[in-house]
């Protein structure tokens, strides 16, 4: 059990999610850093959480597989009592032409990305209704906006993922439980790391405010939507793009 406000991270190894894992520890909350392939850097973010002076556990659940999800959130329950803020963060790509792309790489980015988001919000909203409170936040795309050339599977889970947020959104509402969406633009991060300079020049060229978020970026519009000063915000898909989407 713990005094703190209780928040769920997937996929809080790297990147966007260990940010936002950083960022709502440092906004007080006890921060649950859920992984499924990286242990070690799983660690490193307890590690970094520790350091700062927060407070945070390490789970190992792949959000794609329904069971895992509803045994996971049970011993986090059992542990800690509560689930106060759901940020589902974890994701992957497979990216490639539509008329190449094979039926496994779409059907593995929508089981993780979107049915992932599905399974945890299935599993946690049974406690926030019990609570009557809670914050879902769940990570979409700029492309699930606009769409994306070499992306049909991506900018799909994630345009899905806007439709399951705002959904909820409805059905959870009158209990307390806000549900919303971040759909970031292109964030420093090991997914675009790997991209040519010419790529990224050319995705600058995209970005009226002309250059890459980092994420902190995104972690800051978490925290936010994670706060008591975000109550009255729910079924929203906040872009933090820099300006793409407009």
């Amino acid at each position: 059990m713990t005094e703190k406000k209780v928040a769920v991270v997937t996929g809080a190894a790297k990147g966007i999610g260990r940010a936002i894992a950083l960022e709502l520890a440092r906004e007080g909350a006890f921060v649950i850093i859920n992984y499924n392939g990286s242990a070690e850097k799983a660690e490193e973010t307890r590690k970094q959480i520790e350091a700062e002076g927060g407070e945070a556990d390490v789970y190992q659940c792949n959000v794609a597989d329904f069971t895992a999800c509803g045994e996971f959130f049970k011993a986090v329950i059992k542990e800690y009592g509560r689930v106060d803020i759901l940020v589902n963060n974890a994701g992957i790509t497979k990216d490639g032409l539509l008329m190449g792309m094979s039926e496994e790489d779409f059907s593995r980015v929508v089981d993780v990305n979107l049915k992932g988001t599905f399974n945890c919000m299935r599993h946690v909203s049974r406690q926030m209704l019990k609570q009557r409170s809670g914050r879902i936040i769940s990570l979409a795309s700029v492309v699930g906006v606009s769409g994306n050339a070499g992306q049909a599977n991506y900018a799909a889970s994630k345009a899905g993922i806007i439709g399951l947020t705002k959904s909820a959104a409805k059905e959870l509402a009158s209990r307390g439980i806000t549900v919303n969406a971040i759909a970031p633009g292109f964030i420093q991060t090991d997914m675009t790391s790997v991209l040519s300079d010419k790529v990224k020049e050319s995705a600058e060229g995209m970005i009226p405010m002309g250059t890459f978020g980092t994420p902190e970026d995104i972690a800051k519009a978490a925290a936010f939507l994670a706060s008591d000063g975000a109550r009255y915000i729910t079924g929203q898909v906040l872009c933090v793009d820099g300006g793409m989407a407009m």
